[in-house]
């Protein structure tokens, strides 16, 4: 594992760094040391995660050792007391990102690393809870569920909670590897301890936390935290929304329906206490406090419906103080909001009590309420308002309203200063703010949105070549109709069929995935609409252009619900893999899921084209305020420079909703695709510099339609026959390794005319098997597999769509024959039983691999027996082609693959190689008498990979099949795989596989690993 000297830090990579790798790791060092805030941009497939995390755990460890198994012997109070007076020399490490599904996949990235810290991840209830009932609830229903059974005084208790205290000590250990949040739970599973409260009791005496970044946004939750935020280091992966976020975070919205609940349900507590106090003389909640409040909320209610709306465009609007003025009239003030907090606390408390939550499953409307309050009234001075607007709005009926014959209104509170969250971090003192992800262009609004300053920033280039990525301007249609989605030319007729014609050269154009993008829900419903009911009027083809679009790629259109996203996912990826198409088609919508943080990696998506710019509605009362705002305060910065305007900020987050959309093409070091601006503004240099930077060397502006076809051709012709880089970057973001193409080495590549072209093939080629029966053997192509320096492990079945092909017509118009190397051919296996061989590795093909559409095709039975020659690596390769095909049991196989393969030997000096001419009697010899050996030591090596599918958790496994990969194309230092693999084995219960593993390691290694085996045993014998 190399290791690199940054800023005086030894960092430990896993693999050779690429010099704009190197670059973003002196960045982050930099911002730590001098302990300042960076903005740092990275293009997905640059390893931004990976080196993020070996670049801070280094510098942290440069400044003493991490405090693994430090709470071994120690009660939990003096292993707390420890770890504060621990933070108080060294910093804590808060990583955040957006999701759990994103943190999971950088615990990934952290399993790969060298470095080993104490770590926990933080998750909700909903998450990590294992009680019966309570895991059965959702919000704050579940919330109170818990702290009631938690409770010492509770009638009913949580066994689960009460087993955490023993559990910890018995562990001590426990966070010294990478834990997620399935760990977590299985933990609390197997064991008892409530995993929830297990990582809140871990998190107070560990290195790096990992939690969402709305953990450390929302203030409550932030104070449950036992953190000495005093220089500690916060992380934010995956930041691009992080502004957002921070504004709705210190806003609110009320809606009469809400209201309405609330006050419902302070008269259910009104009856509750009441009912106590008859029933079993229990005078603990006084009825008359859950009175006032239902009176309270009554007079805010009417209050609200008061307002003079002189429009429903309009609504009313006021400064953010007004919120003070409207409440004093309800005799709410910072004197009695206190006592109102207090009293809505004690109401959820008894409404959970009486069981009202459960039987309904509804959550307790209150609680919202009690935060609204919190938020208005969380500074004394009210400073805060000053960044607020008031706005009462008349909103669509609520089905509960309706009923009722009721107006509906909504009371909202709206900051448009998201800084005001990030204010917070620098009055807690920490030391190091670092914002990342691989959209934040433009950084200079990014940063005034925050009002923080970002003395560090960078902008990353990309690790890819100038030929892996085509990007143009598309001013113009087929028929010369302009491209602009403004308003008012959106509707136009002309437009909608021109832009239509030109998604059907695309979907004809570009192979397998395609992804276009469409400024709204509007906009996307309304061009389909038009194109399933409008032919082209100049053309014999009575076909409209959406049958014309489905003729070449499979249409798969995004939801508007959210619910049932996945299942056009999954759509996507099935219809991708469909051998009787060319691919698929994703129309989706910038900000929408699609274009947010999903991996189109390779055939996935091979293009993406933006329809126009994604304006928000500007009569949207929140950004036509937000635009006011703005404008008002621009020259007003304390520095005396122009802030940002309300223009400047409308046009900068539609570019970048665009950079988050484009973003899904190129995900890793080998890929390759377009990005097609199909609108005339992205010609515009303006428009252009608010494009994420690695992009912009790219783009180039086309005058007519013609010519964009035919560079475009041009592109995708030359990217199926370009060489790949024999170096892969980890695709980090996604917790996927990028495509692993397969490579030979220089001595024994094909000549150019033997790769098969296979889109000359489609065509001519008649399918005369499923292609399920063909991609065994073809996955298994005489090219060797080479670890790249920046990949940790082989992605399974990958090699189905990796193999590199030439066209057996370009062939015959040269009039050569496809060259072989017989050197190939002559491969034997060797009697260590082979772990790493596909056969037992890949019993379960990955679903999500996504196979190119050509190779899905049959290949001529010629063709097919030919490469059937180099395709086995071995023996055991050949018998699972037998096996695959399952037709021919005898020789007559192996004899009619040598009639076919002879025709196709590589000829030197003019004459056929006569050595390899009886190749394959020879081997077909070797089957006969070798096979039933082979079965032993195969049955061996399935069973014991049985046994560690058992183990090993699904994760876990993965990584076992990733090192012994490794460990056989010697890509990794034999050492460090052995180590790795020794880890998975530790344990008592793993000790046997530990054990086992030693007979299936080459015996020129075995003496390297027999220290990590008797580490192994000791580990397990010593006493917990």
């Amino acid at each position: 594992m190399p290791t690199y000297k940054i800023r005086g830090v030894d960092v430990d990579f896993p693999f050779e760094a690429y010099d704009c790798q190197l670059v973003y790791m002196e960045k982050v060092i930099q911002s730590l040391q001098e302990r300042c805030n960076a903005l740092l941009e990275s293009p997905t497939g640059t390893g931004k995660t990976l080196c993020l995390l070996c670049a801070t755990l280094g510098w942290r460890k440069s400044l003493g050792s991490f405090s693994t198994g430090s709470m071994k012997g120690e009660s939990q109070d003096q292993a707390f007391s420890q770890s504060q007076s621990d933070s108080n020399k060294l910093p804590t490490i808060v990583y955040t990102s957006r999701t759990h599904s994103q943190l999971r996949q950088v615990i990934q990235e952290l399993r790969r690393s060298n470095y080993r810290p104490k770590m926990v991840v933080l998750g909700s209830r909903e998450q990590l809870c294992i009680h019966e009932e309570v895991s059965s609830l959702r919000g704050r229903a579940q919330n109170s569920a818990c702290h009631y059974l938690c409770r010492k005084g509770a009638k009913r208790r949580c066994k689960h909670y009460f087993h955490v205290a023993e559990y910890m000590k018995s562990n001590p250990y426990l966070g010294d590897d990478p834990i997620d949040i399935e760990d977590l739970v299985n933990i609390g599973r197997k064991s008892g301890p409530c995993p929830y409260y297990l990582s809140r009791e871990l998190h107070k005496s560990v290195d790096i936390i990992f939690a969402p970044y709305n953990y450390l946004i929302d203030n409550a939750y932030r104070k449950s935290l036992a953190v000495d935020w005093t220089n500690t280091v916060l992380i934010f992966d995956e930041a691009h929304n992080l502004e957002s976020l921070c504004a709705d975070a210190a806003s609110f919205d009320l809606p009469s329906h809400l209201l309405t609940a609330c006050i419902s349900e302070a008269k259910n507590c009104i009856d509750h206490s009441v009912s106590r106090r008859e029933q079993s003389n229990d005078k603990s909640r006084n009825p008359d406090n859950f009175a006032i409040l239902r009176a309270l909320l009554l007079k805010l209610e009417k209050r609200i419906m008061d307002v003079p709306i002189e429009s429903k465009e309009s609504g009313f609007t006021k400064p953010g103080p007004y919120i003070y003025e409207l409440f004093s009239d309800l005799n709410i003030t910072h004197e009695t909001a206190s006592m109102l907090i207090a009293t809505i606390e004690d109401a959820a408390v008894l409404l959970e009590e009486s069981n009202q939550l459960q039987s309904k499953g509804n959550i307790c409307r209150l609680e919202t309420m009690g935060e609204i309050l919190k938020l208005i009234f969380k500074e004394k001075n009210n400073a805060h308002a000053k960044y607020y607007r008031v706005h009462v709005r008349e909103v669509e009926a609520h089905f509960s309203d309706s009923l009722k014959g009721k107006a509906s209104r909504s009371l909202s509170w709206w900051c448009f200063k998201p800084g005001i969250a990030m204010e917070e971090f620098s009055k807690m003192g920490v030391g190091s703010i670092i914002l990342t992800s691989g959209t934040l262009s433009p950084l200079d609004s990014f940063a005034q949105e925050l009002n923080l300053k970002f003395p560090i920033r960078l902008e990353n280039p990309h690790v890819i070549s100038s030929d892996q990525l085509w990007a143009g301007v598309v001013p113009v249609g087929p028929s010369g109709c302009s491209f602009n989605s403004s308003y008012r030319n959106r509707d136009s007729l002309e437009y909608k069929q021109d832009l239509g014609n030109a998604i059907v050269n695309f979907a004809r154009i570009v192979p397998d995935g395609l992804l276009v993008f469409f400024p709204s829900y509007y906009a996307l419903e309304q061009c389909i609409a038009c194109w399933k009911d409008m032919a082209h009027p100049n053309s014999t083809d009575s076909r409209s252009i959406w049958e014309r679009i489905c003729r070449h790629k499979f249409p798969v259109v995004e939801p508007r619900q959210s619910s049932v996203f996945s299942v056009s996912i999954e759509d996507y990826m099935s219809k991708l893999k469909d051998p009787s198409s060319s691919g698929a088609v994703f129309f989706a919508v910038c900000r929408g899921k699609v274009s947010e943080g999903l991996d189109f990696a390779d055939h996935a998506g091979r293009a993406v084209v933006i329809t126009g710019l994604p304006f928000a509605t500007r009569t949207d009362p929140k950004v036509r305020l937000k635009r006011d705002y703005l404008d008002e305060h621009a020259w007003s910065q304390n520095d005396g420079n122009k802030g940002l305007t309300g223009e400047e900020w409308y046009s900068q987050q539609a570019s970048r909703a665009v950079n988050q959309a484009v973003g899904r093409v190129i995900r890793h070091r080998d890929d390759y695709g377009a990005i097609i601006f199909c609108d005339e503004r992205f010609a515009q240099s303006q428009r252009q510099s608010q494009i994420s930077l690695w992009i912009q060397p790219h783009i180039k502006c086309y005058s007519r339609f013609g010519d964009v076809i035919f560079t475009l051709t041009r592109f995708f012709r030359d990217a199926r026959t370009r060489p790949c880089n024999k170096s892969t970057v980890q695709n980090s973001e996604s917790g996927k390794c990028g495509e692993m193409r397969a490579l030979e080495s220089q001595e024994n590549r094909l000549s150019p005319h033997a790769t098969l072209k296979l889109e000359d093939q489609i065509n001519a080629m008649e399918s005369t098997s499923s292609f399920l029966e063909t991609k065994s053997w073809i996955s298994r192509n005489h090219f060797e597999e080479v670890l790249p320096a920046n990949r940790s492990s082989l992605a399974a079945n990958k090699k189905i769509q990796e193999s590199k092909w030439v066209s057996s017509e370009d062939l015959l118009h040269r009039g050569k024959s496809p060259q072989i190397s017989g050197s190939k051919i002559l491969q034997r296996y060797s009697k260590t039983i082979d772990l790493t061989d596909d056969t037992l590795l890949d019993k379960k093909p990955s679903m999500e691999t996504l196979t190119p559409c050509a190779l899905k095709r049959k290949l001529p039975s010629s063709l097919e027996n030919s490469e059937m020659l180099t395709s086995g690596s071995g023996l055991q390769s050949e018998r699972h082609v037998s096996a695959k095909l399952g037709k021919d049991k005898d020789d007559s196989w192996s004899r009619r693959n040598a009639q076919v393969g002879s025709a196709h030997m590589s000829k030197k000096d003019g004459h056929v190689q006569g050595s390899n001419l009886n190749i394959f009697d020879r081997k077909d010899k070797v089957v006969q008498q070798s096979q039933d050996p082979l079965d032993d030591e195969e049955a061996r090596g399935s069973a014991f990979l049985i046994q560690v599918r058992e183990k090993l958790n699904a994760t876990e496994y993965k990584e076992f099949v990733g090192f012994m990969k490794a460990l056989k194309s010697n890509a990794m230092k034999i050492g460090f795989v052995l180590q790795s693999i020794a880890r998975l084995f530790s344990g008592p219960e793993r000790l046997p596989l530990s054990i086992r593993f030693k007979d299936f390691i080459p015996a020129k290694y075995r003496l390297l690993y027999e220290p990590y085996l008797g580490a192994n045993d000791m580990n397990s014998s010593a006493p917990n």
